[in-house]
């Protein structure tokens, strides 16, 4: 296992160095960020001016090296707008976003588990069919319409939870959280909904098509045979083997929850790294963009490793080696 691991992170660190290869020079090719913090009456030499302030006079190569120096540092740039180290205000918003991704993963599971069992269990009942028929929905409908109904429905007719904003916050070892406050929970209630539902329509139809494919296995029909209470052979003997493509699928979701957010964090104006990168954008702040952007690269490296060491755990075939044994 720890040769796997080793292994594992040497691919990301080549993993890395690419990516910041192709998300720097991708980004530099966008425009020029001189020209918007440049006043109309800004000559070509105040021009000049502004670009050497914010270290864009030197050739693109340089400006790379200067960049992966600093990220041997652990710097990724200042930002243009704010002035301050791109990283601090990534890891500023970064509570908001990861309390809203692990919100609509709880929800996708605490949800989603439960009906996809039953629709397994039960395939051919109307509920059942209700059930898939509700995860084709999610799949189906965009996540923008599905916010603005939300907000038109329990915020503007309905008036039960607030349109816009995290709401009160509580700190929990340094960090803001907005769970720990009834205000905070109105408040995160909609927006986690949103994100929900596309993973809880995945664990919905994993679930349903996982336990249909394992009930009718040789071990499951041997438990039944021992009198192992149903009950057991569900919670522990099927879910064993359901697990491994939901972990899969979750894990990347998060990632993807986490790094794609833009939208829904537009929509209800939730203070987070998806709304912040879209400010970047319209700015054209490079560090920042870059920053965030190496930032999701590593986010998704890490969690694809934790991936693959919750594999062997669920499920042993899995584990380095063990095919050779």
């Amino acid at each position: 296992m720890t040769e796997f691991i080793l292994r594992r992170l040497l691919q990301t660190i080549l993993v890395l160095i690419v990516m910041t290869v192709l998300v720097f020079f991708g980004v530099h090719v966008i425009g020029n960020p001189a020209d918007l913090f440049a006043s109309s009456e800004c000559t070509r030499a105040c021009l000049a001016e502004i670009e050497a302030n914010l270290g864009l006079d030197r050739p693109v190569w340089q400006q790379y090296l200067i960049f992966l120096g600093n990220i041997a540092q652990g710097d990724l740039g200042r930002s243009f707008q704010f002035g301050v180290p791109a990283m601090s205000l990534i890891w500023e918003r970064f509570p908001a976003t990861l309390e809203l991704a692990l919100a609509s993963v709880i929800l996708a599971l605490a949800i989603g588990l439960p009906l996809g069992i039953y629709a397994g269990l039960r395939p051919k009942s109307l509920a059942s069919r209700a059930i898939m028929g509700f995860s084709m929905i999610g799949f189906s409908v965009p996540v923008f319409w599905i916010g603005l109904i939300l907000i038109l429905t329990f915020s503007v007719r309905l008036g039960w939870f607030p349109a816009i904003g995290r709401g009160d916050t509580v700190e929990l070892f340094g960090v803001p959280f907005s769970f720990l406050t009834l205000d905070g929970l109105r408040h995160l209630a909609m927006p986690a909904v949103t994100l929900s539902l596309l993973m809880m329509s995945m664990v919905i139809r994993l679930t349903r098509a996982g336990l249909r494919e394992v009930m009718t296995s040789d071990y499951i029909r041997f438990a039944r045979a021992n009198g192992v209470p149903e009950r057991r052979i569900i919670g522990w003997h099927a879910m064993k083997n359901i697990l491994i493509p939901i972990v899969t699928v979750l894990g990347m979701e998060l990632g993807g929850v986490i790094a794609f957010a833009v939208v829904t964090e537009s929509i209800f104006s939730w203070p987070g790294v998806g709304k912040m990168l879209i400010d970047a954008i319209t700015v054209l702040d490079r560090p920042l963009i870059v920053a965030y952007l190496i930032f999701v690269v590593t986010m998704f490296v890490i969690l694809n490793l934790v991936i693959d060491i919750l594999y062997s755990l669920l499920d042993p075939r899995m584990r380095p080696g063990a095919g050779s044994a």
